[in-house]
């Protein structure tokens, strides 16, 4: 028997699951059951796909059992099995990235005990430990001839052994005879959870969260016989199946109850909470095949990391092939979970095939559609809810407002990828995202606007769609590069994701307009300033202007009297060729840092500070004047001090002037 120390993940998790985590025991059980049908489903694959088990003679099943004096509970699977590696790698480690930063974040929820955080990581076999105080799991590897037992009490370590073929322990799940493959998960109940120990407590539990598993799960039970005045003459063991058995996404629509989809979706994706939406679709025709997508509630803990685990899995025939091909949607829709099942692809579909395969090329393409189709649906739905007078409002319209917004929450920014990564698509995402504005349709927490609905506010004159670009909502809401805008009354979109400034230039037009950044040059030319007069304007500004290019030297790309300005004394623009200060900032942060960018400094030449440089001809003066107007200019853009003392002894140098 060896003995290994649990990782230090698993430690941490197992910790919050059996004294803190879940406020639902019942689940452990749709947990396990789940486990089982994945390794049935890998080894059915496997039977088509490796000839090391086409050999392998297997009725597909879960056997549930329970030992009622002795408080044990015992869920097996005719499935793949596992060796010792198996075991080491699946029950003794959590192999994906990121996963100690998740744990910390939940051991750091006051609210733990009702968190829904785990929902969005799945926890799968570890669950078991808030019912069972010890367990046992025993274990055979389809195509070998080893038999494995695992045991632990859920603490610091667990033990691997190999047992004999003609054991005991061998001979009580079946694993002596060498057709038999699979895993035997024995659970030894704790005195808090001894009720799982019982036929109807099982049976309740399977037909509520299993019942559509699509494989059959039976029932083994002791049944008591009784004469005609209820005395007890004997007992029979008997064994019913418990569960439909039928592929939930193969049936029709029309029978099917939102709580079926919803207990579907928390089995596939190990989410305690019910999905935001579904959508199902049964294609004929040229191709056949089905899809059952989900949305969930809240983003996956790993959407914004390169080994993100994918959510949809791919079946042929209801046979399942694969749960881990990232390519079966585009990444910016990784969020998403379901079911793609396929009539025409082989059932023995290599990895390599599947890459290139056009027949799921097209399921793919479809795919992407119908769910962009969904979420400006929802959209739309929201967006026609809010027209109500709120006091007004049904308790349908309440929700599909709720709904959006929660949407819009989790999945904006992945949504905003698409526009840049699929230019097929990129006219229908460009009606789904949403984005803060300066309009108060765009204003508070869970107020967004759409391209659509800024082009319905435009002012007559007003010829492109305005936006600014940064890190902070609020900062970017206070700058000075708005006020003319606001003058004029034309809307800006404020945009505080990072990856705005990528994927917005990208983009460059909706429908018929423009967009442009207003913190770059060249955007204020619909400002309506008479050119005759600005031209004068400048020509009187230039030696002041040359006065302050001079004393920043090389720090700056140029220095230009602003049209824009009216309250504050400068601002920050780059050139419209240059990627812009938050584009910097990433490049700078994955190790691709260039040159440096050269902003440009716009001046308020009506400000009563730059007013003072017109007559100046104090050099250290002149200095400190524009040493605060660049950095200042740079703090207001979000930017970042190269020397913040520089800035704060030219600041106190005015001072004492």
């Amino acid at each position: 028997m060896a003995e290994y120390q649990f990782q230090t993940e698993v430690n941490q998790l197992l910790k919050l699951i059996i004294h803190s985590m879940y406020s639902n025991k019942d689940i452990f059980l749709r947990e396990i059951v789940s486990n089982a049908s994945d390794a049935l489903d890998k080894l059915n694959y496997l039977k088509v796909s490796d000839e090391a088990y086409k050999g392998v003679k297997s009725e597909p099943r879960i056997d549930i059992t329970f030992d009622d004096p002795n408080k044990i509970l015992t869920v097996q699977d005719s499935g793949i099995g596992m060796n010792e590696e198996d075991l080491n790698n699946n029950l003794g480690t959590i192999a994906r990235s990121g996963t100690k930063a998740f744990i910390e974040k939940i051991a750091e929820d006051k609210n733990a005990g009702e968190s829904n955080l785990i929902g969005q990581f799945g926890v799968g076999f570890y669950s078991a430990f808030m019912a069972a105080k010890r367990i046992n799991v025993y274990t055979r590897k389809a195509a070998s001839d080893k038999i494995y037992k695992w045991s632990s009490d859920g603490t610091n370590s667990y033990t691997i052994e190999e047992i004999k073929a003609d054991s005991d322990e061998a001979k009580k799940y079946g694993f002596d005879k060498a057709e038999t493959c699979g895993s035997a998960i024995e659970m030894l109940l704790n005195d808090d959870s001894k009720e799982y120990a019982s036929r109807w407590k099982i049976e309740e539990l399977i037909k509520r969260y299993s019942d559509h598993i699509a494989f059959p799960i039976y029932l083994h039970y002791t049944q008591n016989k009784y004469d005609d005045k209820g005395n007890i003459t004997g007992s029979e063991d008997k064994v019913d199946q418990v569960n439909s058995a039928s592929a939930l996404w193969k049936r029709s629509k029309s029978e099917l109850k939102k709580e079926d989809y919803d207990n579907f979706y928390k089995t596939i994706s190990h989410d305690g909470q019910e999905p935001l939406h579904y959508v199902h679709t049964h294609a004929e025709g040229t191709q056949e095949y089905t899809t059952l997508f989900y949305v969930p509630q809240n983003a996956p803990f790993d959407m914004y990391q390169a080994d993100y685990q994918s959510g949809v899995k791919l079946y042929v025939k209801r046979v399942f092939i694969t749960d881990d091909d990232r390519e079966l949607l585009p990444a910016y829709l990784r969020f998403v979970r379901g079911i793609i099942d396929s009539e025409d692809l082989p059932l023995n579909v290599s990895r390599e095939i599947l890459q290139q395969n056009r027949i799921l090329e097209t399921i793919k393409s479809a795919s992407v559609k119908k769910l962009l189709s969904e979420f400006k649906k929802m959209g739309e739905a929201a967006d026609k809810a809010k027209k109500t007078e709120e006091s007004k409002r049904t308790d349908e319209e309440k929700a599909a407002i709720t709904k959006w917004n929660t949407f819009v929450k989790n999945f904006n920014r992945p949504m905003k990828e698409g526009l840049y990564s699929d230019y097929a698509n990129r006219e229908e995402i460009s009606e789904i995202v949403r984005f803060k504005s300066t309009d108060a349709a765009g204003t508070g927490d869970d107020n967004w606007t759409s391209f659509a609905d800024y082009v319905q506010r435009m002012k007559p004159e007003q010829k492109a769609i305005y936006y600014i670009t940064g890190t902070d909502e609020k900062n970017l809401r206070a700058s000075p590069l708005l006020e003319a805008y606001k003058k004029k009354g034309f809307e800006v979109l404020i945009m505080a994701d990072e990856i705005d400034d990528i994927v917005i230039p990208s983009l460059m037009k909706y429908k018929d307009f423009d967009l442009k950044a207003v913190n770059r040059a060249g955007s204020d030319d619909e400002l309506g300033v008479d050119k005759d007069e600005a031209k004068k304007k400048e020509e009187a500004f230039k030696p002041v202007q040359e006065k302050i290019k001079k004393a920043l030297g090389d720090r700056v790309k140029d220095v230009v009297l602003s049209k824009r300005l009216s309250d504050s004394p400068s601002c920050i623009v780059v050139d419209e060729n240059d990627p812009g200060i938050q584009m910097e900032r990433m490049m700078r942060a994955m190790g691709q840092a260039g040159p440096g960018i050269k902003p440009i400094l716009e001046i308020n030449g009506d400000h009563a500070i730059v007013k003072t440089l017109e007559s100046c001809s104090d050099e250290s003066y002149i200095a400190d004047v524009s040493e605060v107007l660049f950095d200042q200019a740079l703090l207001v853009s979000g930017a970042e001090l190269k020397d913040p003392m520089e800035f704060v002894k030219a600041i106190n140098k005015l001072l004492s002037k």
